[in-house]
């Protein structure tokens, strides 16, 4: 069952925005600098296994599936997160859910840094498979999370819906605002990751989701919903009887 957000709209819509950018952020450093393997976009680390059929190819089967293995954990444990807390405390389960999303992503950020999580050799797996599971508790989360057009992750749904609703195809031509929005955040952001890693180390990269990811989960902790706002004015007093 999906969960409503405890956010207004704009504000929804905007941390989405963000963490579609920080997907294509880390989608970025893991495809450029591990070995063409992607650690949020689940559907390219599939059709990579079969390619890697082929010896020529490059590619390497073992990379993605320690991808597919660590997101899938990480979507685990963003799944029973979401069913033992959305309904009660949405608020609390987002911010709860994507502060340990940024957690993840800052250690790593650490432990790369530190030199403990290689890009190179059999180390690099470890990192693959730790930036996966941050990406796959993302995903779970979002996927509980009732934000049509904004999956974060997948955009293939999202162009075909862009085209096929669109008054053009005979289709409502309702406004594409969320998937043109969806669209232009990824690319931004994998623009922006690819930018950064030609100047700064990958780990800058890292760095810097996690701090995008962290800004969303203080926005679900402090933000007071909209049904619990207090109205602006109050109601008049009743008059005094003499």
């Amino acid at each position: 069952m999906a969960i409503s957000s405890p956010l207004g709209s704009r504000q929804t819509v905007a941390a989405l925005l963000t963490l579609t950018a920080v997907t294509g952020l880390v989608d970025a450093v893991s495809y450029l600098r591990l070995g063409h393997v992607f650690v949020a976009n689940m559907t390219g680390n599939v059709v990579f296994l079969g390619f890697s059929a082929d010896p020529r190819a490059g590619l390497s089967a073992a990379a993605s599936i320690v991808a597919i293995a660590g997101f899938l954990l990480g979507a685990l444990a963003g799944g029973r997160a979401a069913h033992a807390l959305a309904a009660a405390r949405p608020a609390h389960w987002l911010a709860g859910t994507f502060t340990a999303e940024a957690l993840i992503l800052a250690v790593a950020a650490v432990l790369i840094g530190a030199g403990v999580l290689p890009f190179a050799g059999g180390g690099k797996y470890a990192t693959i498979a730790v930036l996966a599971v941050a990406l796959g508790v993302q995903n779970s989360t979002v996927r509980h999370l009732g934000a049509p057009d904004l999956t974060t992750t997948v955009l293939t749904l999202t162009l075909t819906g862009l085209a096929a609703d669109s008054a053009l195809a005979g289709g409502p031509g309702a406004r594409p605002h969320r998937r043109l929005g969806s669209v232009a955040a990824m690319l931004a952001g994998a623009a922006a990751g690819a930018g950064m890693i030609g100047w700064w180390p990958p780990v800058a990269v890292i760095a810097a989701a996690a701090v995008l990811v962290a800004a969303v989960a203080v926005a679900f902790l402090t933000t007071v919903p909209a049904t619990a706002r207090k109205p602006l004015h109050r109601a008049p007093r009743p008059a005094l009887q003499a």
